[in-house]
């Protein structure tokens, strides 16, 4: 059976600070624009012929982004410490009820050329 994936973006911009970071730099409150990827994972699904409705992916993952935006990433549960690795796992939480075949999210900061994967 062919297993297709789908994927959808959603971007926000937010504070951070990483109170255990190595140097100042990290440790000081500071400002990112983000980017944020859901992948989900499946067979095609009868009778529309998608793997899952990628309106409601799209829905789905601007709302998280949209709690997360203009804000202190520091303030949400799971966040205190904001690592791309956390805000892979928020947004994995996030979606894993509505969506299954969630295979992949992926957060990164492209004015910085960094990257995070959580493969699920």
């Amino acid at each position: 059976m062919s297993q297709f994936e789908i994927t959808k973006t959603a971007a926000f911009d937010a504070a951070h600070y990483l109170p255990d970071g190595p140097r100042d730099g990290y440790r000081r409150v500071h400002g990112h624009s983000f980017q944020v990827e859901a992948t989900v994972r499946g067979p095609m699904q009868q009778p529309v012929g998608w793997v899952a409705d990628l309106g409601q992916l799209d829905a789905v993952l601007k709302a998280a982004a949209a709690e997360l935006d203009h804000g202190m990433l520091n303030e949400k549960p799971g966040l205190e410490s904001p690592t791309l690795e956390r805000l892979c796992l928020y947004f994995a939480e996030k979606l894993k009820a509505d969506f299954p075949g969630l295979s992949r999210v992926a957060v990164s900061r492209p004015s910085i050329g960094e990257r995070c994967c959580l493969n699920l």
